[in-house]
């Protein structure tokens, strides 16, 4: 990743039990003689992308603070390793537990975006002592991606929509070939620009955001991952392998975070014009039907298009309910990014939640 790692960032391999991952640190300020070690703060990229998007804000941190961003397998500098959509996104949330435990980093603040989200409420759930507060941004519903109902429910037995057959083919085969023109809307400039920032978003660094999301391992076992038949529209259901079926709303649910004990500080934070997490997302496939894009749309009674932000919002209202401290930061005019698009009110927002 030559000329993609900004001037005080770290990047190194650390080797677990589980594998071999990326890594990339900001060391803390040298500590006082007999002051207590540096809290950590360990970042958790999205889908299509990798640690390489947290660099601004982890060099922005307090210099007290000790920043992590670990790559997730099958994107950045981590080993590409066959994800098991079965477990939902267990097979993320576990490596980024083993790289904390390698590490000796014990009880970390947890950053997760989009995806990220997901894994890090899982890891909350699993390995709650792992966890001192819990930041989601932009964060993926705790029922998954596409397919389900405000509470939660299933909208077909068997997820149809959702998972592996939703990606676009165009962009995965322009992900795979290390595409960088602007030549097409699915080409991972043009996405990055109209989905992951909001319309008319500039940064001086698009061309590393770009490289970071070319790091996507493609194919069944990673980025987009297998699809079944369905007999329920529009014809497919989530497969058993590769990044999408994790968040298959038939194998992944994090609303078990309501029960963890004790219960870590949350910050969710969340752009209002999100292209990606939405209550009608135009990445959900009903959302799609329901605009005419996809033919053939069965109508709300059968596919309504998945709310998103109100699944997130009901769930942190319950964690709330039953002891847990949330704070919730919705930003006008801000997208999928709101620690690239409004960087002080998302590092305030989080320091503050680190106290």
């Amino acid at each position: 990743m030559v000329g993609t790692i900004l001037p005080g960032i770290l990047a190194r391999q650390v080797e677990t039990s589980r594998l071999r991952a990326g890594v990339l640190e900001r060391p803390a300020a040298p500590a006082a003689p007999g002051s207590p070690p540096a809290e950590t703060v360990v970042f958790v990229h999205g889908n299509v992308s990798s640690s390489l998007f947290w660099q601004p804000v982890m060099l922005a941190l307090p210099e007290s603070l000790h920043a992590v961003a670990i790559d997730l397998r099958g994107f950045g500098d981590s080993e590409a390793l066959p994800v098991d959509a079965t477990r939902g996104v267990r097979d993320f949330s576990d490596d980024v537990a083993s790289v904390v435990d390698e590490l000796g980093l014990g009880a970390v603040h947890l950053v997760g975006w989009s995806m990220g989200g997901g894994v890090a409420m899982q890891l909350l759930i699993d390995r709650p002592e792992l966890v001192a507060s819990l930041t989601l941004q932009s964060t993926v519903s705790p029922y998954g991606f596409g397919g389900t109902r405000l509470d939660g429910s299933l909208l077909s037995d068997d997820g149809a929509g959702t998972g592996g057959g939703g990606a676009n083919p165009d962009f995965v085969a322009r992900l795979a070939s290390d595409d960088r023109t602007e030549e097409a809307p699915t080409s991972p400039l043009a996405v990055y620009r109209s989905s992951y920032v909001a319309p008319g978003f500039t940064s001086e660094h698009e061309a590393i955001w770009v490289e970071s999301m070319l790091t996507t391992a493609t194919g069944v076992d990673n980025y987009p991952g297998d699809a079944s038949g369905s007999a329920n529209w529009p014809g497919f259901a989530p497969g058993g392998r590769g990044v999408l079926n994790t968040m298959a709303p038939t194998w992944f649910d994090t609303s078990g975070i309501v029960d963890v004990v004790p219960k870590p500080r949350v910050l969710w934070i969340h752009g209002a014009q999100d292209a990606i997490v939405g209550d009608a997302s135009f990445f959900d496939l009903n959302q799609l039907g329901k605009a005419g894009v996809i033919p053939g749309w069965p109508g709300d009674d059968v596919a309504p298009p998945q709310p998103m932000v109100s699944q997130t919002r009901a769930v942190l209202a319950r964690y709330a309910e039953r002891g847990g401290m949330v704070t919730e930061v919705e930003l006008e005019g801000c997208g999928h990014s709101p620690h690239l698009e409004r960087p002080a009110e998302f590092l305030a927002a989080l320091v503050t939640l680190i106290g």
